[in-house]
């Protein structure tokens, strides 16, 4: 189940900084361990380069490419040159993101902008591009990675990545509307407090460098007591890319350990 075989997939943010996993990373694995023909973008190349070799490694099939998902050109370039390696695209992964503290008074006119820049219009230039392709194919999958911080206030000041990945899942329901008779569909992963590397970034900005503090609390947060990993992000966004979730479109999956269900 859930096999990828003959299948083409996008990863933005495919790479991961620090040690442990991070969602893109995860994501950019598992769909290689399960067929997928990886090609794969990242800011940082020794980022992305680490996710490469972890799946040539394993026998699998990548290429990375430095790229600033935020760059309408350099959006436009990676997808024309996932094109002209593989001839299609199946799968796109919409990965980046980041967080910001502040609410609107605090946050700086540059800082809103970025917010929206990097969760959200990443998205819209990726699938800007990816989408005529897979009109052209007569179908694919969008996968985006939004943030229960898009439905609750998730227990930090961050009122632009609050307002961007709310943002991204309406895009994606009514793009995913739109695109339905067309055969491509278009969901969201909804991650809760997860470990990854990024745990550590966003100590120093929300909990003054307090790491073993930040995580004990963000444990605490949890109905079930502690945060999700990167895997637990990856094997659903594997289940929204892969056939058999071929009914399942305009939708969000959300993987947070019960968070939002126990907070109004």
């Amino acid at each position: 189940m859930l096999r990828l075989d003959n299948k083409v997939a996008l990863v933005t943010g495919c790479g991961s900084l620090g040690e442990g996993w991070g969602n893109g990373q995860a994501i950019a694995v598992l769909l290689a361990r399960q067929g997928a023909q990886v090609f794969g973008t990242d800011l940082n190349e020794a980022a992305g380069q680490r996710t490469a070799d972890i799946i040539r490694q394993e026998g699998g099939s990548v290429d990375v490419v430095v790229s600033d998902s935020t760059d309408p050109a350099q959006v436009e370039a990676a997808v024309a040159a996932c094109l002209a390696r593989h001839g299609r695209i199946d799968i796109l992964i919409n990965n980046v993101g980041r967080s910001e503290p502040g609410g609107p008074v605090e946050l700086t006119e540059q800082a809103w902008e970025d917010q929206l820049s990097v969760n959200v219009t990443s998205a819209f230039l990726a699938c800007k591009h990816v989408l005529p392709i897979m009109e052209k194919q007569g179908g694919g999958s969008v996968v985006s990675i939004s943030s229960i911080a898009g439905l609750r206030y998730a227990g930090k000041p961050q009122v632009g990545y609050a307002a961007a990945k709310a943002a991204l899942m309406q895009f994606t329901r009514t793009t995913a509307v739109m695109y339905a008779p067309k055969g491509i569909r278009l969901n969201c992963v909804v991650p809760g407090l997860v470990f990854t590397p990024l745990v550590k970034r966003l100590a120093d900005k929300y909990a003054g460098g307090d790491f073993d503090g930040f995580v004990a609390h963000r444990h605490r947060q949890v109905p079930m007591g502690h945060m999700g990993d990167a895997w637990d992000v990856a094997h659903t966004a594997l289940f929204l890319a892969a056939d058999e979730s071929k009914y399942i479109t305009a939708q969000e999956i959300v993987v947070d350990g019960g968070i939002t269900a126990a907070t109004r």
